[in-house]
């Protein structure tokens, strides 16, 4: 029977499998999880497990969140199973998301190696790289001990972000992207698009292509009693505190106004002035203060004002939970709205999500030219973490860490995680996408508590922005990344709350980036920073 029957066939037939880890279940772990997972269990490639692997055991460094939540969760969850199969376990360090850095480097720095596994965020890749510090997942894949996954189902724009040149350094895990997520109900509903239709002059897009109709859209929402509980709603709902993570999401909003295709027969190729978005590769010139980022921070400012205020001061799960509970109309984030949108006891609006593509703009600036291109522009991001396993260098049994993360890796596994939401594991893959483009069933999804067209969209849209989006956003992967956006999140703030203009503050951002690149050195991050976008001199 093939891995992607993880739904109702497979439900039927899992108790008769043979390996049935019923005892194993974790604390909060549903009768439904168990099952499914079982059924995964049993259709993953396993490998040849090695029998000195018996009695040994991992450390795992991953972001702190729990036996049930997001990332972490799944080290918790999938232990036991890794224990009957190996004979060997791990350990899991859980570390707050501001210790991050400093904990791993500083293991890595020192060369003490408390941790053999690092679950980290991809902006990391860029110390890992420049100091050596790792060892790439490729180096296993001949290894007939090693279960078999699938690098090439990733999407390619977060492949490359496993990779380093032409190598495989990350294993399989987490596919981090935003897109837009609306009330389907709500803007298909006939009253709304009349009363749209006689405000604005024009249809209502649905769903919503560019962020001008974005904010169209909001702006029409905001202040009317459309969820009808008697009180004012909101068009959009946006976590601006500083500290936040609001930063990457205007990452999201920026990319098509700031990246413009190539000339010629490949729009995606990397060139001095086209598809880049951090710095000029030539000079190491910060791009954040040119007249793309400008545009773009109006159109937050404009967005911002068709939401509550509170926002100015809301975290990510504040910002979720408004559009979860039915009082924005719109909102853009990771993966973690499409599944939490699923349940009951966090989400009033399952059955009634809508969501699409991230949003392109109506003109780019070409740097280039130094003008601006009247023309519809659409860029795939995968701004967030894309949290994935890699191992130390300095890992004692280099061996059964690999083992481990391409076990987690393997399609059956991966999937699982991907259709639990809990995990925080988001969609990226071909066996997450639906059939006949991908492998996955919408019953799949169903079985585990979607609403099916929910699911249709939530999937779709990433597989629309990853596969068929002409241009893809560049990943900043350079040492320095964490410093540059803590302050890039600092004066975005500035910004959006009216301290200074918008000019002023990225020419703020771009003052601070210089110091920091002349601080770790000029030449060398320009090195690594053209390695990491693709950038080759002609």
């Amino acid at each position: 029977m093939e891995w992607r029957r993880l739904s109702v066939v497979l439900l039927s037939v899992v108790f008769v499998l043979g390996f049935v880890f019923g005892a194993l279940a974790q604390e909060g772990a549903s009768e439904l999880e168990i099952q499914t997972a079982n059924a995964a269990f049993e259709a993953a490639d396993k490998g040849n497990p090695d029998p000195a692997w018996k009695g040994q055991k991992l450390t795992i460094a991953v972001y702190s969140a729990g036996p049930r939540g997001a990332i972490s969760g799944p080290l918790y969850f999938w232990r036991p199973y890794f224990e009957k199969l190996t004979g060997a376990t791990y350990d899991i360090v859980e570390i707050p998301f501001g210790e991050l850095r400093e904990k791993i480097f500083t293991d890595l720095m020192t060369g003490t190696g408390t941790y053999d596994i690092i679950v980290g965020p991809s902006w990391f890749y860029g110390d890992y790289i420049m100091n050596d510090w790792i060892v790439p997942a490729q180096e296993f894949f001949n290894d007939p001990r090693m279960p078999k996954w699938e690098p090439e189902s990733i999407a390619l724009p977060v492949r490359e972000l496993y990779m380093w040149g032409d190598k495989l350094v990350g294993f399989n895990n987490d596919h981090d992207g935003q897109v837009i997520y609306y009330r389907r109900d709500i803007l298909s509903d006939p009253k709304w698009q009349e009363e749209f239709k006689k405000e604005k002059g024009k249809d209502m897009p649905t769903p919503p292509w560019t962020w001008e109709e974005v904010y169209e859209i909001c702006d029409f929402f905001n202040g009317k009693d459309w969820n009808g509980d008697g009180e004012p709603d909101y068009g959009i709902s946006m976590h601006l505190k500083v500290g936040g993570q609001g930063f990457f999401h205007f990452m999201a909003l920026s990319a098509p106004y700031v990246v413009s295709p190539a000339p010629g027969d490949d729009p995606a190729k990397v060139t001095r002035y086209h598809n880049v978005y951090w710095f000029d590769p030539e000079t190491m010139e910060p791009l954040v203060n040119t007249p793309g980022f400008v545009e773009a921070l109006n159109m937050l400012i404009r967005l911002s004002k068709t939401g509550p205020s509170a926002m100015f001061g809301w975290s990510l799960g504040e910002a979720w939970d408004a559009f979860l509970r039915g009082k924005a109309v719109m909102c853009w984030s990771w993966g973690d709205v499409g599944s939490l949108a699923q349940l009951p006891d966090r989400s009033v609006i399952q059955g009634k999500l809508g969501v699409a593509p991230i949003p392109g703009s109506d003109k780019y600036y070409d740097l280039e030219t130094q003008q601006w291109v009247h023309k519809k522009n659409f860029v795939a991001n995968t701004v967030g973490a894309s949290w994935h396993g890699v191992i130390s260098k300095y890992c004692k049994n280099k061996e059964l860490a690999a083992y481990f993360l391409s076990w987690q890796a393997t399609p059956q596994i991966n999937h699982w995680n991907v259709v639990w939401g809990w995990t925080g594991v988001d969609p990226g893959t071909s066996y997450d996408f639906l059939q006949p483009s991908g492998k996955a069933t919408i019953e799949e999804y169903v079985a585990t508590g979607y609403d099916a067209e929910d699911a249709r969209q939530f999937v779709t849209a990433y597989e629309e922005m990853w596969t068929k989006y002409p241009l893809r956003q560049t990943y900043l992967r350079i040492p320095g990344t964490p410093e540059m956006w803590e302050v890039y999140d600092i004066h975005l703030s500035e910004a959006v709350t009216g301290q200074v203009s918008p000019e002023e503050a990225l020419n703020r951002i771009a003052e601070d980036w210089k110091a920091i690149v002349e601080r770790y050195g000029k030449d060398t991050l320009k090195k690594i920073y053209q390695e990491a976008i693709g950038y080759k001199p002609e």
